[in-house]
């Protein structure tokens, strides 16, 4: 593959997951503002300006520099996993209203991100799906196709990722809430001494652990979808 293709597929990739990564951290904040919170607000990060949340390492330089490297490999080389991240949104459980119980409304913000992504996830997949069976797909142009089938597999790879019980994705603070009393001290105590390694050994050797769950999340979706076309009458 010549450089420049490189360059561009790994450009083209990276704006759908910039993209994702801002729509996340937006909903955290949006949905601590809606509790009673405005630290994230205050802060300018209740806004989708990518510039806002973006961190210069999780965000741009590692996913741009494994692309490139994935790309450059060639098929059939040893892939090295794809996957960023952006800058926490920042919120204050102290800030919530006071009808609000503490825990519930981390558990509430932790979820908002990746509902966010499969949100996105079911709009990309709708556009397609809706545009293949409306016999207008084609009539879309090529980039913005791989653009919209990007959107669609990073977002449930996002959605699906971050359900992942393990400190710091979101869904560790979701559990933690339903665990009662000890328990729940005692998982958020595992977590953040054994967390980040864990996530770690995960990412770089747990794709089958991962991937079976990004295939059904990705037929749940598109056969959501799909049934929804047909039912419209597309």
């Amino acid at each position: 593959m010549l450089v420049n293709d490189v360059i561009a597929n790994a450009v083209l990739m990276l704006i759908p997951m910039v993209l994702s990564l801002t729509v996340h951290e937006f909903a955290h904040a949006w949905a601590a503002k809606l509790l009673g919170d405005d630290t994230a607000e205050r802060e300018d990060r209740l806004n989708l300006n990518p510039l806002n949340h973006a961190d210069p390492i999780g965000t741009i330089l590692l996913p741009l520099m494994i692309l490139l490297a994935n790309g450059a490999a060639g098929a059939g080389a040893l892939r090295v996993p794809f996957f960023g991240w952006a800058r926490p949104v920042p919120t204050n459980p102290m800030n919530y209203r006071k009808s609000m119980d503490m825990r519930k409304g981390m558990m509430l913000v932790a979820l908002a991100g990746p509902m966010s992504n499969l949100i996105l996830a079911f709009i990309a997949a709708g556009i397609l799906v809706f545009g293949y069976q409306g016999q207008w797909y084609h009539d879309i142009p090529a980039p913005l196709q791989s653009l919209l089938s990007l959107l669609f597999g990073i977002n449930v790879a996002l959605f699906v990722f971050n359900m992942i019980p393990i400190y710091p994705l979101d869904a560790e603070k979701i559990l933690s809430f339903y665990l009662k009393g000890q328990a729940a001290q005692d998982f958020e105590n595992f977590n953040r001494q054994y967390g980040s390694m864990m996530l770690m050994l995960l990412v770089f050797f747990g794709h089958r652990f991962i991937g079976h769950p990004i295939r059904f999340v990705n037929e749940a979706v598109l056969g959501v979808v799909s049934g929804a076309a047909r039912v419209i009458g597309f």
